[in-house]
């Protein structure tokens, strides 16, 4: 591992040696008090951030290494135009390790293949967020003991939510897990998900409108918040913002030993109420997140020192499988916005021609 930009990245091996750091870690905290003293991580959130901020310089502080950064991209020299990728080398000169969240999609691949140090994608607008799903599947281990066999419901926000993106991608590849997918048509999950995905890798999946017809089959409930921000229109996002609100009597129907998850922040879509009960684990989440991101810190610096990342001061070049044959459609891509960013795909598809960018995982169309 040099760094880690999507949870694809991670073999069930790679998954299951960060858990069982973190579960020494929360068993044996004095033994790692130091394991990064003189070390320093770069926070820069180029959007907005609670807990994945503070979590992750808790988690570094924790180590006993340093953190500096900035939590407010209008407070750095992005104002002045600079780009991403030279952000990523100046900051690489002054820091060991770098997390980036950036609502731009494809920031933090551009930083990883600019920067000496390893870069963590803390979030890249509706893309990916691989560290809340370190998080999620500690969390669903020490709730539920396992990961095969569960069926897991997602509600709200589906097209959006990169956090049920990069869970999505992690969970499928555990044996007999089977997805329901809640949420109007409007935020149903994105169909590359489901093709290349969860069909890709057998699982047995169902859409539907309705939490309550749900419910009663489901091993773990994970709520999402509709999200304002990555709406082009506010009437949309008004229309469609309390499609879904989980209440304890909602959970009437549900299994005893359901969990309820969330990657937060909620704003109406759980119930205050919800908190009281034994299956809400959304705070459990916020906690071992903070232990999953020493494990991967650890790693990645363990990495580092071994000499992986020690090469990487000139951009690394980047292929194009489609050969110039295509152009990024998605405006909110970082093709549209870094400086003389080549154009760069990938074959997903061989015998259908299917092509995806390789920054934001849009499928493009012919041209």
């Amino acid at each position: 591992m040099r760094g880690l930009i999507d949870i694809a990245e991670l073999s069930i091996e790679e998954l299951d040696s960060l858990m069982d750091v973190a579960e020494d870690i929360i068993a044996n905290p004095q033994k790692y008090a130091e394991s990064c003293k003189g070390k320093k991580l770069a926070t820069l959130f180029f959007e907005p951030s609670t807990r994945t901020r503070l979590s992750f310089e808790a988690a570094m502080y924790e180590l006993g290494g340093n953190v500096i950064g900035f939590s407010d991209g209008s407070n750095s020299s992005a104002v002045k135009g600079e780009s991403i990728a030279d952000t990523a080398r100046v900051v690489g000169c002054y820091a060991d390790i770098i997390a980036m969240r950036h609502f731009i999609e494809g920031a933090p691949f551009v930083a990883d293949r600019n920067c000496m140090a390893p870069v963590i994608n803390a979030g890249d607008g509706g893309h990916n967020h691989p560290t809340q799903t370190l998080a999620d599947l500690l969390t669903i281990r020490r709730e539920k003991g396992t990961f095969s066999g569960l069926t897991v419901g997602f509600c709200g926000d589906l097209k959006y939510g990169r956090t049920v993106h990069s869970l999505c991608t992690a969970l499928a590849r555990y044996k007999d897990v089977r997805f329901v997918f809640i949420a109007p048509k409007e935020l149903r999950i994105p169909s590359y998900l489901i093709y290349e995905v969860i069909e890709k890798n057998g699982i047995e999946y169902v859409e539907c409108e309705s939490l309550e017809e749900a419910m009663p089959s489901l091993d773990i409930l994970y709520m999402t918040r509709v999200q304002g921000e990555r709406f082009d229109s506010k009437e949309e996002y008004e229309r469609l913002k309390d499609s879904y609100i989980l209440t304890t009597d909602k959970l009437q129907t549900a299994k005893s030993d359901m969990i309820i998850l969330h990657p937060l922040p909620r704003v109406n879509e759980i119930s205050v109420e919800v908190d009281y009960d034994s299956r809400a684990c959304y705070f459990k989440q916020v906690l071992n997140g903070k232990y999953m991101r020493m494990a991967l810190i650890l790693k990645l610096l363990e990495g580092a020192k071994q000499g992986i990342s020690a090469d990487a001061v000139r951009p690394k070049p980047i292929s194009d499988d489609a050969q110039g044959k295509y152009v990024c459609d998605n405006p909110k891509c970082i093709t549209h916005t870094e400086q003389e960013l080549p154009q760069a795909f990938r074959l997903v598809d061989k015998e259908k021609n299917i092509f995806r960018c390789k920054y934001c995982e849009t499928r493009v169309k012919n041209i």
